[in-house]
């Protein structure tokens, strides 16, 4: 080493290493390190790569270099990755790199930043301790922390580090899908369009369309999720920028869905601050909000009609204070508005530390409701007529199944429970380590899912026989298919009870705990895709994760205070049926086209290979390939063509208000076409076949998975073999 190498190297000892030390310390790095034990390596090009062992590593080519077979291990983006500079099998050095490609060195960091050398090593174990730290990073923190110390960095500038935290374990990321699956999807809305669908009839399209599309479609977010290690515009963007847009438009209605969803909250706390009474307040006729029109359920006699029961006076009279027509807006309803503020609160503090802090929630509001599930079966059960309402539940009409509504309906429902082409359970897969096999948590959420819908509509359907049998009508008109459905049969039930209080308490903190599950991963899908899309924006404006979240929620509650004003319910019913109900089988459709076609059955089969180390069976290939397209495609078209305006019991929604519903319905229909028109537009080529091809190839994501990876993955190597590296 000449004198002027010398004295460089003194001067910048953090970053300077000469390249005739780099073979001896890769050298001396390959005698001490465990051949099956994670390194990190630099490539020719001066990237920093990781490897999870020496045998797992396949064969590299420098990417300047013409000829030897090129192939790499799939890696998740965040795991920054590196591999020997060797193109042979004997491992050794025989390419021709720049002096100044080796001029530098780094070691890969937990957290994917770059841990810089302050000063070269000296001996074998000062090197071995650079490689390995003591310490371990310590997998209970939940937090995706960097165990390398970066002496650049002080304490007051980390935070200004976008980081990806991992699941403390697996126990939490499970939850978390089951504490969104088992929330309002199930108890709310479920019950809800199943009556309004013809009972039995809806269960038939349900679990077809589970089969079908419900969990091969979870098994492939979880799939791109826990792959790219991104939210839903991230990911999406990584395996075809061309549809990219279906990321943006699954974050769009996660955020219309986060502003009434609060307001289903709303209800449940005000409801339980009420349940507190001496006197449940819907259970008599006797309250100044009551008309002449109330009427207390008898079994002996038929109900009037132009009727209603105090809990339909109750929540309509009292909570919603509501008008006649979503033209007469009226004014605020404050108690509820203080409620709306009270869930956001809630929401906030359940979600400002990320992961980190939801999932120790989720602890309680998951596991909890289903409990009190179980025991309000067991009640529903032992009451009057509800044989009455069982058997309209189990048992079918099958000349409905000839109309598109309970097709629609049940699709509807199973991607709301269980969050398809919400982007929710990708955000949720994003955290998972790379290895993690998610086979088992889709069976296992698709069937809590399936089973607790079953439990939440016998319980439901059970008490509606009861309220059937006690005004001696049929089961099919016994209520208005309204979105407060919930609100009306369960209080009315509750009223009957022995201490009728406890029981009201406990319902709707029920209630409580399973709105929030869904919120939780509404809010956190927004949050996660807005950090992901401007990671350098957020570091420089908002600096802090919890101001990020603070901004999410304090705008979300401004777009949900519409929906409580006295026309609010009517504003509700829009949103819920335009935003989440019409638009989500065409953003399904897009989101399998462009994973299963564009980017390939064959290619996530070999990543998903990678991750858990087999392929996908044929039922999922032939699911994603065919069959989910087709069902999706067909329910599309059946939707748009028996199309029906909404309605609100016997309100019809004027003109203006059904042009208002598709315009926002639009905001997320448009999302995928007019985003694919400008990613062909900037894409680089002379003719639109060179643009279409560049747009639908990944970006940031090669073949053999590497995110932001300088190699070409070999055509005559699968990227499945294994070579040695010696």
């Amino acid at each position: 080493m000449s004198k002027a190498d010398t004295s460089a190297e003194a001067a910048l000892p953090s970053v300077a290493i000469h390249v005739d030390r780099y073979e001896d310390l890769n050298q001396e790095r390959s005698k001490l390190l465990d051949p099956n034990s994670p390194v990190p390596i630099v490539t020719p090009s001066g990237q920093i790569r990781k490897v999870k062992s020496f045998t797992d590593t396949h064969k590299i080519r420098d990417v300047h270099a013409a000829s030897g077979a090129a192939s790499a291990r799939s890696l998740r983006p965040y795991d920054q990755v590196a591999v020997y500079p060797d193109g042979s099998d004997s491992g050794t050095n025989q390419y021709a790199p720049s002096v100044r490609s080796l001029a530098s060195i780094g070691m890969g960091c937990t957290d994917g930043r770059k841990m810089v050398i302050r000063r070269v090593p000296t001996s074998p174990t000062e090197l071995f301790h650079l490689v390995r730290p003591p310490t371990p990073p310590d997998e209970d923190t939940a937090s995706h922390e960097s165990d390398c110390g970066e002496e650049e960095e002080d304490a007051e500038t980390v935070h200004l580090k976008p980081r990806r935290p991992f699941w403390a374990n697996k126990i939490q990321f499970v939850l978390a899908c089951v504490g969104y699956s088992v929330g309002l999807g199930n108890v709310w809305r479920f019950p809800y369009l199943c009556y309004k669908s013809g009972g039995g009839v809806f269960l038939i399209p349900y679990f077809i369309i589970l089969i079908v599309c419900g969990v091969p479609m979870l098994f492939m977010e979880l799939a791109i999720g826990q792959y790219t290690a991104h939210g839903p515009i991230g990911a999406l963007s990584q395996i075809c920028p061309l549809f990219k847009g279906a990321g943006l438009a699954s974050v769009v209605i996660s955020f219309f869905m986060s502003t009434y969803y609060a307001v289903i909250i709303a209800w449940a706390i005000y409801y339980f601050f009420t349940s507190f009474k001496s006197e449940v307040p819907w259970a008599s006729c006797s309250n100044r909000w009551n008309t002449p029109q109330c009427w207390v359920p008898n079994h002996n006699i038929t109900k009037p009609n132009g009727s209603q029961t105090p809990t339909e006076q109750f929540f309509e009279k009292k909570v919603l204070s509501m008008s006649d027509g979503i033209e007469y807006p009226g004014g605020m309803r404050w108690e509820l508005a203080a409620c709306l503020v009270c869930a956001w609160v809630l929401v906030y503090f359940a979600l400002w530390k990320s992961i980190k802090s939801s999932a120790k929630v989720r602890y309680i509001t998951t596991t909890l409701p289903f409990l009190l599930i179980i025991v309000f079966l067991g009640r529903s059960l032992t009451l009057e007529g509800a044989d009455k309402g069982l058997r309209y539940f189990f048992k079918p009409d099958w000349k409905l199944l000839k109309q598109s509504k309970p097709w629609v309906n049940a699709a509807s429902q199973i991607f709301n429970s269980i969050g398809i082409a919400f982007g929710s359970m990708i955000m949720f897969a994003s955290y998972n380590r790379f290895d993690n096999n998610f086979l088992h948590d889709t069976l296992a959420v698709s069937l809590v899912n399936a089973v607790t819908s079953l439990i939440v509509g016998i319980f439901t359907f059970a008490t509606i026989g009861n309220i059937a049998f006690e005004q001696n009508t049929p089961v099919n008109v016994v209520i208005a298919d309204s979105p407060g459905l919930l609100f009306v049969v369960y209080p009315q039930a509750i009223a009957k009870m022995p201490a009728s209080q406890l029981w009201a308490v406990l319902f709707f903190f029920m209630f409580l705990c399973l709105g929030l599950n869904s919120q939780f991963a509404i809010v956190e899908v927004v949050v996660t895709s807005i950090q992901d899309g401007f990671p350098d924006m957020i570091r420089r404006r908002l600096v802090y994760h919890e101001l990020l979240v603070l901004c999410v929620c304090a705008v979300s509650l401004v777009f949900g205070l519409p929906h409580i004003i006295h026309s609010g319910i009517y504003i509700f019913q829009l949103m819920d049926f335009y935003a989440a109900s019409l638009s989500i089988t065409y953003l399904a459709f897009f989101e399998v086209v462009a994973i299963a076609w564009f980017y390939g059955v064959d290619r996530l089969s070999r990543n998903i290979k990678q991750m858990t180390g087999q392929r996908p069976s044929l039922y999922f290939r032939f699911c994603w390939l065919i069959a989910a397209p087709a069902l999706l495609l067909a329910l599309w078209v059946a939707s748009l063509v028996d199309y029906t305006p909404p309605t609100y019991r016997q309100y019809q929604y004027p003109t203006w208000a059904q042009v208002l519903g598709w315009f926002i319905a639009s905001v997320s229909l448009l999302c995928i076409p007019v985003y694919a028109i400008a990613v062909i537009i900037r894409a680089p080529g002379n003719s639109f076949r060179e643009k279409f091809r560049n747009s639908i190839r990944p970006t940031s994501l090669c073949d053999c998975g590497v995110t932001g990876c300088d190699l070409c993955c070999s055509d005559s190597e699968p990227p499945d073999d294994k070579a040695t590296i010696n």
